[in-house]
């Protein structure tokens, strides 16, 4: 093992490891994975993760045993997961999207002994610091990898599970929205309990097949897709990565009746030509977290499948379960000891107070922070960040860093992250309050709602908007669309528009902020705003954005582009 074990106890003699699960399936010879044209049993799998973990054990050296794994989601990538799990070794998922400056900091902070590549994208690890760097890059379609591998063909498959439940498996690097991303701690039980509880939940077995096209570096697609596939014995079918008009061909091919999903995939499929045969498709379930709430619904009726969004993180310290009598955009009912707390006086928030229009009345006081007031949930920490585990876990409670508000029935509603709070002409918003208004724009497919700083003080509303092909920005008609909207409050309306084809995201869809913030009005997508305080939209000019930026050169005489308006999260006062 990998010197970082956890000593067994009681409790985790009945907890799952991955080594467990997938040692069941040795001599299964029903197909395990699928990739593109190619097929392997499960015990060819099995066989496949004893072969590289007997190679993981002739290149190891002294330390911590950390494996840096740059791939996208091919057979490999699953092999070496296998393989992490039977030699002992730590999965370092690195995200084949980053830089090399990001790259070379990842595998440092991690401590990566090695790190396994293919070929596309061996330029982007010139530069690391490794020892015996020769050596110590692996291509997995190179010559000299495939040798290695054949000298440990056939190695022998262990009889018994060697792991325990808190042994550390992986560590996965969080998205990094709105902030430098960390890495968590992965456990064996933080992805076996998961895996054996999804595939029981869902009814999943060896007749299923489990589309997977999240990336697998990510928590979501190993947590929601490969291990309930592995507790299942169901067929694992790999996209190399995820594709909006792959999704459905995809699905049909492979005869997927179940996916998972993080961010905002089903919108991109939504936003794909409908077909009258789109329901005519084997998918039965979809599992994932932050759809929007009108595509939950939307999707299931058009693909003939029920959809489950959750609420979740890598970090795993704050659980909240949608149940069926849950409102149509709620997260769900907390579970115990989780609550909607703020910040200063650490006391549960009051409920939501609406009035009639359906405007949120009390949001200085009912929208707060949700924390699990009973300790670390199954946050088991981050790696070499003992400052981050300390703001994550403060006073014996687990701060998530997300906003929220509860209603009158107990259920919680989302709010935004801390850094997306706006404080605009001295009232507080969230970002996502205003999100789920403008998706009901017809046309939208995707928008995000972020701060950019007000010339004089406080902040001025910005949205990102990305639409359906072939519909098109009207100022009128959106400046109507938003006087009708009665729970968008006065101070809700944008003030800048910005229609983008697409917006910057991480690997996992998720839409990156502070780059929006960072670029605010000085960007190459056509921006609309109100230069008044009428709801009246005119298309922003050159001038007019020379004249914003003046104004904020002056506003503290910050040079206006530097002046990124992302927030850490708040220490004490989160509000004022």
């Amino acid at each position: 093992m990998t010197g970082e074990a956890a000593s067994p106890t009681t409790v985790e003699a009945a907890e799952p490891t991955v080594d467990a699960l997938l040692l069941a399936h040795r001599d299964d010879e029903r197909v395990g994975l699928r990739f593109e044209d190619q097929r392997w049993t499960w015990a060819e799998c099995v066989q496949a993760a004893a072969d590289r973990a007997a190679w993981l054990a002739s290149v190891r050296r002294p330390g911590p045993f950390h494996l840096g794994v740059l791939l996208e989601n091919t057979p490999d990538f699953a092999f070496l997961l296998g393989a992490a799990a039977l030699s002992g070794a730590v999965l370092v998922g690195l995200n084949p999207t980053l830089g090399a400056a990001d790259l070379a900091d990842a595998v440092a902070r991690t401590e990566c002994q090695l790190v396994v590549t293919e070929s596309r994208h061996r330029a982007r690890l010139d530069g690391l610091a490794l020892a015996s760097k020769a050596d110590r890059i692996v291509e997995v379609d190179g010559a000299a990898h495939r040798a290695a591998l054949a000298r440990h063909a056939g190695a022998p498959v262990p009889s018994q599970p060697s792991a325990a439940p808190g042994d550390l498996f992986m560590l996965i690097f969080t998205s990094g929205t709105s902030g430098r991303p960390k890495a968590v701690r992965v456990t064996n039980r933080k992805v076996a309990v998961p895996g054996v509880m999804l595939a029981e939940r869902f009814g999943l077995g060896p007749g299923d097949v489990c589309y997977l096209s999240m990336p697998l570096f990510h928590s979501n697609a190993v947590l929601a897709g490969w291990a309930p596939a592995l507790a299942a014995g169901a067929t694992m079918a790999l996209a190399r990565r995820f594709s909006a008009s792959g999704f459905l061909p995809d699905v049909r091919r492979y005869g997927a009746t179940y996916a998972n999903y993080v961010g905002k995939p089903l919108s991109y499929v939504l936003a794909t030509p409908e077909r009258p045969d789109d329901a005519d498709n084997p998918l039965r379930i979809v599992f994932g977290n932050e759809a929007a709430g009108r595509d939950i619904a939307r999707f299931g009726a058009r693909f003939g499948c029920i959809v489950v969004d959750g609420f979740g993180s890598t970090e795993n310290g704050v659980v909240v379960s949608r149940t069926p009598d849950a409102p149509t955009g709620s997260l769900g009912v907390p579970a115990p000891g989780v609550a909607v707390v703020d910040p200063v006086s650490r006391r549960p928030c009051p409920p939501a107070r609406f009035g009639p229009d359906g405007t949120l009345e009390n949001a200085d006081e009912a929208i707060g922070e949700l924390v699990n007031t009973a300790g670390a949930g199954q946050f088991e920490g981050y790696y070499g960040d003992e400052e981050a585990d300390r703001e994550r876990l403060r006073d014996g409670w687990y701060w998530s860093g997300d906003l929220a508000y509860t209603d009158a029935d107990g259920f919680v509603w989302f709010a935004g992250r801390t850094a997306e709070r706006l404080r605009v002409d001295g009232e507080n918003l969230a970002a996502a309050q205003i999100e789920r208004v403008l998706l009901r724009l017809p046309g939208v497919v995707l928008t995000a709602v972020y701060a950019v700083p007000a010339a004089d003080t406080g902040d001025e509303v910005m949205a990102a908007l990305v639409l359906a092909p072939g519909a098109a920005f009207d100022p009128g008609a959106f400046a109507t669309f938003l006087a009708e909207q009665p729970d968008l409050g006065a101070k809700g309306a944008p003030r800048f528009v910005r229609v983008a084809e697409s917006l910057p995201q991480t690997e996992t869809n998720k839409v990156l902020k502070r780059v929006l913030a960072a670029e605010r009005w000085s960007c190459s997508d056509p921006v609309w705003w109100r230069p008044g305080r009428d709801l009246v939209y005119t298309r922003l000019g050159p001038d007019d954005a020379q004249r914003l930026d003046r104004a904020l050169q002056r506003d503290g005489g910050v040079d206006g582009r530097s002046r990124l308006h992302v927030r850490p999260a708040p220490k004490e006062n989160a509000w004022t």
